[in-house]
């Protein structure tokens, strides 16, 4: 017998694996609740920083989001994805699509996947898109509990620009979701990278770590001026553009910019990590 329906009758490759499987496999990590907690805290840790603190200022006197952080709750909102964005965010991204393949064969599990049968293009993309799901989740729910412990804490109100004006809080609300939606767009280089690296290696660690390294190494890069007008390159260079979402009048030209460098990685590295898995001698 030459194909696998005439092997197993009623086999079919597209309900191998389903997602909401796999999704329940991953939502009971340790992992998912330890990130889970450790973005739910961070609003209430500015919260108590303030209090105990002070009015919030900025650096070097520039003017930045964190001086009107305790203005409103859509403010403490937009603090919270400043102070994250460039690194706290990065961690999730890299651990739930750096850890998903490398994790099954650490535990030797992988090759008893693919024995089920579930085709090795089918369990990527499973686990592909769990992944992303649970990197979206984790950049939702940030806001989310921000936005509600601001409002507890400081009032519902306007998002108060700190270079002047403000804007109306429900037009604050839809820009909040615009910025989410850049910064996961602007991570998919991130993701991509950790989800190629947990398919050529076993080591979860190494798969997370490369890939928040390399993120790391990016932004030391895009601090060299000298480079010029290759920094236009690096993804870093654009992970604050969402910024010009929290205008008056939104301008698009980096979001543009950031989220077409973002892709471009990511559709090339998601490539290299299908064509290499489907090579790939499994014995773990």
């Amino acid at each position: 017998m030459s194909t696998l329906s005439q092997v197993a009758p009623g086999y079919r490759a597209r309900h191998t694996l389903p997602l909401r499987v796999e999704a329940v496999r991953q939502l009971r990590r340790r992992r998912t609740l330890v990130m889970a907690v450790v973005l739910t805290a961070l609003p209430f840790v500015l919260v108590a920083a303030f209090a105990i603190g002070g009015t919030p200022e900025g650096r070097d006197d520039r003017i930045s989001l964190m001086d009107t952080a305790t203005a409103s709750g859509a403010n403490l909102a937009a603090t919270a994805l400043f102070v994250s964005a460039a690194f706290l965010l990065v961690v999730p991204v890299a651990l739930f699509c750096g850890d998903t393949v490398a994790a099954e064969a650490n535990w030797s599990s992988l090759r008893y996947l693919l024995a089920a049968p579930v085709p090795r293009t089918r369990l990527l993309v499973s686990k592909l898109a769990v992944a992303l799901g649970f990197s979206a989740a984790a950049m939702v729910l940030l806001p989310l509990v921000a936005l509600a412990v601001g409002t507890a804490a400081y009032g519902w109100g306007p998002l108060r620009l700190p270079t002047g004006g403000e804007l109306p809080a429900g037009d604050a609300v839809l820009r909040l979701a615009l910025v989410v939606l850049y910064i996961f767009l602007s991570q998919l280089v991130t993701a991509a990278l950790a989800f190629w690296l947990s398919t050529v290696t076993d080591a979860p660690l190494g798969a997370v770590g490369g890939a928040v390294g390399l993120t790391i190494v990016g932004n030391v890069l895009d601090a060299v001026t000298a480079l010029g007008s290759w920094r236009d390159f690096l993804p870093a260079h654009w992970q604050f553009a969402w910024a010009d979402a929290l205008q008056p009048h939104m301008e698009w030209g980096g979001v543009v910019k950031g989220v077409s460098v973002s892709v471009a990685y990511a559709l090339v590295l998601v490539a290299l990590a299908f064509r290499g898995f489907g090579r790939k001698d499994v014995v773990s």
